[in-house]
């Protein structure tokens, strides 16, 4: 019994193990050959890290990396402020149409990135709004809310409904009793909102190709269009730091959701 119990395990550990090598197995190599000093992807000439340097000396990625980080950064603000207070206003309501506005919220998550980016491609076209930064932004905010109001909501179901209550009938105005007491409250529910929607819009690339114009691309549209011309190291250097961001953040998403649910 026991030792089907330790081969079960074995078992385990060695599927996850394979899971993961063919997961992360193609980012390492990645990894690796942005160190290396030869431009050759089939020989190491050394360990270097002149790829890195040339990286943030090309005017192309800066700028770049510029709209990518003031996309990112509005979106998570404006997507912040209105997913936190729809998440507010859908939790006063009445369960009937909550739960309509909530299975409603769902789909801008569950619908494939190509049909959303398509069709706020089309909506800008028709409403003659000139695709650019801000149509990119707007897009970026569309698709981050929900990330922020399902966020939000199950910090507002744990939350004693009495605080609010109590705040107004000891005269706090609605307004204050808002960021005084229900803020607060739900704190940690915007944070953890707040970077998975910078970090979705820090990651997007489908939604901003479709929404945006040549003259303002972030920095996946650049890797996608140094594909056409053949991958240079220096873009081995730029997926590894986006990568490496990326997994920061979640990690970071993911550390804060477990010490909130202790």
């Amino acid at each position: 019994m026991v030792s089907n119990k330790k081969g079960t395990k074995v078992f385990r550990t060695v599927w996850m193990a394979l899971v993961l090598l063919f997961l992360y197995a193609p980012i390492l190599v990645m990894i690796a050959l942005s160190f290396n000093a030869s431009v050759s992807r089939s020989q190491w000439t050394g360990f270097t890290l002149s790829w890195y340097v040339q990286l943030f000396h090309d005017p192309n990625i800066l700028g770049a990396l510029k709209t990518t980080l003031e996309v990112a950064v509005i979106a998570t603000v404006v997507s912040t402020v209105i997913g936190t207070l729809g998440a507010i206003g859908m939790h006063s309501m009445n369960t009937g149409m909550a739960s309509v506005l909530i299975n409603v919220s769902y789909l801008p998550m569950t619908t494939p990135d190509i049909v959303t980016g398509v069709s706020l491609m089309l909506m800008f076209i028709f409403a003659h709004v000139p695709l650019g930064k801000g149509t990119m932004i707007m897009a970026h905010i569309a698709f981050d809310i929900p990330y922020v109001l399902f966020s939000v909501l199950p910090k507002l179901k744990q939350m004693n409904p009495n605080l609010y209550e109590a705040a107004l009938d000891l005269g706090c105005h609605p307004v204050k009793a808002l960021y005084k007491v229900i803020v607060p409250e739900i704190a940690p529910g915007i944070f953890t909102g707040a970077l998975l929607a910078f970090t979705m819009s820090l990651d997007d690339f489908v939604i901003s190709y479709f929404t945006s114009s040549d003259i303002y691309p972030n920095l996946s549209r650049i890797v996608y269009s140094s594909t056409k011309l053949g991958v240079k190291p220096t873009m081995y250097a730029l997926s590894t730091l986006m990568f490496v961001t990326i997994l920061l953040l979640l990690v970071l998403i993911n550390r804060r959701t477990k010490l909130e649910n202790l």
